[in-house]
């Protein structure tokens, strides 16, 4: 990778000089508003030592292990990025496809990405039933703690209060359309053993 191809936030001197206040003063109306110090807030978190201490013109770079997803607008990942959650299965998928093929200013991206996190949170949902130790939809959702801590009692007076209703359909729906699905699917399983 050549110096031209780094983008100048990775490096430690900027590649072009910043253009100087009268030049910004004349080409965006406001600009220079908050120069005082006095008018931010943030000031004292602004001021650093000229001497950053880094011994490195670029960082080094940490290694894919798999090919990352990254953005449309970026020619390549973060120096350091996280590896936790690698992308698996069709959940994995969906966010590949978000990010080879939408900018992040695309509702798409985001909407990809939601549908992505959905399926991987069903997917685990029902992952969790061939163990021995299911999730439990009554304490773990929040359900039981409705009625042993005072859910209702606690939303008085809030502004959402209208929906209040919708939370055990937003909650519990999930859980139910699961437990439809899987008594069906059982029920035709058991017509079929019984025709043969």
């Amino acid at each position: 990778m050549t110096s031209g191809d780094i983008p100048s936030a990775y490096i430690r001197e900027k590649r072009t000089p910043a253009p100087s206040r009268e030049e910004l003063r004349a080409r965006i109306p406001g600009w220079g508003v908050d120069l005082d110090p006095a008018d931010r807030p943030s000031n004292p978190k602004l001021l650093h030592a000229p001497d950053t201490g880094a011994h490195w013109d670029f960082p080094e770079r940490q290694p894919e292990k798999w090919p990352r997803e990254r953005s449309v607008e970026h020619a390549f990942v973060t120096p350091v990025f996280g590896t936790a959650q690698p992308p698996k299965g069709l959940s994995g998928a969906i966010r590949k496809l978000a990010y080879a093929r939408f900018s992040e200013g695309r509702l798409a991206h985001w909407m990809l990405l939601v549908v992505g996190d959905r399926v991987d949170a069903v997917a685990n949902h029902l992952a969790s039933l061939a163990t021995s130790r299911p999730d439990n939809p009554i304490t773990q959702t929040g359900v039981k703690a409705e009625f042993t801590h005072g859910g209702l009692r606690s939303r008085r007076g809030r502004v959402d209060a209208r929906h209040h209703v919708l939370d055990p359909l937003v909650v519990g729906g999930p859980w139910v359309v699961t437990a439809v699905v899987a008594v069906r699917a059982l029920a035709r399983a058991g017509a079929r053993v019984r025709r043969r």
